[in-house]
């Protein structure tokens, strides 16, 4: 089982700032992946987070949702007051970037959680203090509860993950790849019963998430906003372009998510 380590509903503050709507535009073809994958543009992904070690170590991602949350994977084990959110970042062996390194408060995981089955792989992170909304930094919009798929969206997962199945080499740049979305049917003809209705697949196209994604953002453009329908959760050990990935279902999360910041 792959453990891949990087990711929403959204809640604005007084903002003027939207969900999902990038203050730059990303550009996307349609024949990369982050394994073997192509740079992002950078700020093009507000919403991408780094979740880092007090030495400043990648271990996952994920995705701003409001100034006070981000949300990223379970397997991902973020402890409060150890581990730090990295908000703004695309370079990461640049130290000339306007980034926000915020403290996490609370990290609260899915009371359903099951590092087994990896089924409800999802948990969120307060942030000790607001982020700052800039051109670079801004919330992804969440998946609705009802939220409808139809074929031919745009998706797109982002991170600094390894970028082969073999050997340990990671990007300095955040990386990007289009994938399409794999239908529940399709993915337990590879994965059998494994798949739950708490996760979404996506890939099997010859890109793939790899370890150092998880926690990051699964998102599909639905007219000109991105909507977070996935969070980097899971798939095969050596990061198999022709299989699909794993990504927990943020639509199945979207009431718990909103309870969870509601009452913290």
């Amino acid at each position: 089982m792959l453990l891949l380590s990087l990711t929403l509903s959204l809640v604005l503050f007084g903002s003027s700032w939207g969900c999902g709507v990038p203050a730059i535009s990303p550009a996307l073809s349609y024949s990369q992946r982050i394994v073997n994958g192509e740079n992002a543009v950078p700020g093009s992904w507000p919403w991408q987070v780094s979740l880092q070690d007090g030495n400043g170590f990648h271990f996952c991602g994920g995705s701003l949702i409001s100034p006070n949350w981000v949300v990223t994977a379970a397997h991902c084990q973020v402890v409060a007051g150890r581990h730090f959110a990295i908000l703004g970042e695309y370079d990461r062996s640049s130290n000339a970037e306007p980034v926000q390194v915020v403290a996490i408060s609370k990290a609260i995981t899915h009371p359903s959680w099951n590092s087994r089955t990896m089924n409800n792989d999802i948990t969120l992170l307060k942030l000790a203090t607001p982020a700052r909304y800039t051109a670079r930094i801004s919330p992804v919009c969440l998946a609705s509860s009802n939220e409808a798929l139809p074929d031919g969206l745009t998706c797109v997962t982002t991170g600094w993950g390894r970028i082969s199945g073999v050997g340990n080499v990671t990007p300095a740049r955040l990386q990007q790849v289009v994938l399409p979305l794999v239908t529940v049917n399709q993915c337990r003809q590879y994965w059998g019963s494994r798949i739950t209705d708490s996760m979404i697949c996506a890939g099997a196209s010859g890109a793939s998430s790899c370890q150092g994604d998880s926690g990051g953002p699964l998102v599909c453009r639905k007219g000109n906003t991105w909507v977070l329908i996935g969070i980097v959760s899971w798939g095969t050990e050596n990061c198999n372009v022709q299989a699909p990935a794993m990504y927990a279902r943020v639509s199945k999360f979207n009431t718990w998510i909103n309870q969870v910041m509601a009452s913290n």
